[in-house]
């Protein structure tokens, strides 16, 4: 896997560009923000990921579709549980992952900020490719924009808290720290 500077985009992984995206206000990438995700919730390797966040989520196949398909969201990538890597937006585009969001007292984190979802719920261990995957995307991603310290590194609940939990109580922070992040 490799970044390509001028694009933004990562070569070596799969592609499915979401069209929620627009551009950076400075251009500043210095947060690293980690989420989770699964649709329909707690299910994994549907593919419903990818239509969400390219607005074709059929609305009908599930009640809880019926609640989210307007919604336009998006985040750079997505590690599913076998590991696979998939990048919806360039890392030079602000995608729409965080939301109502305030960290080290900015707000509006999408504007300077990655967003990594993890195929995943808030009490379900993530997998041993997951971890393998998020912690070469980190360091790929930390090498290409230094301004994301290990203090940079944060999760969903840390940007917006009382209205998101992810990645939860089941992401072992520890472990992503100690083996990916620069010092």
């Amino acid at each position: 896997m490799q970044l390509d500077h001028a694009t933004g985009w990562c070569r070596g992984i799969r592609h499915c560009p979401s069209p929620n995206f627009n551009q950076r206000p400075d251009g500043e990438i210095s947060l690293l923000v980690i989420h989770n995700i699964s649709l329909p919730p707690g299910c994994f390797g549907t593919g419903k990921v990818q239509e969400f966040f390219q607005n074709c989520l059929p609305a009908d196949e599930h009640p809880f579709f019926q609640e989210i398909a307007a919604l336009q969201v998006s985040a750079h990538f997505l590690i599913e549980r076998d590991g696979a890597i998939t990048q919806f937006v360039s890392c030079l585009g602000r995608a729409w992952h965080a939301g109502v969001s305030c960290f080290d007292g900015r707000v509006n984190c999408n504007d300077f900020s990655l967003g990594i979802e993890l195929e995943g719920a808030d009490e379900t261990p993530y997998s041993d490719e997951q971890y393998d995957s998020l912690i070469s995307l980190s360091k790929l991603l930390q090498q290409a924009y230094p301004a994301i310290t290990a203090e940079r590194v944060c999760g969903h609940s840390d940007i917006a808290p009382g209205r998101k939990t992810d990645p939860g109580p089941s992401f072992d922070w520890q472990r992503l720290r100690t083996a990916s992040i620069i010092a």
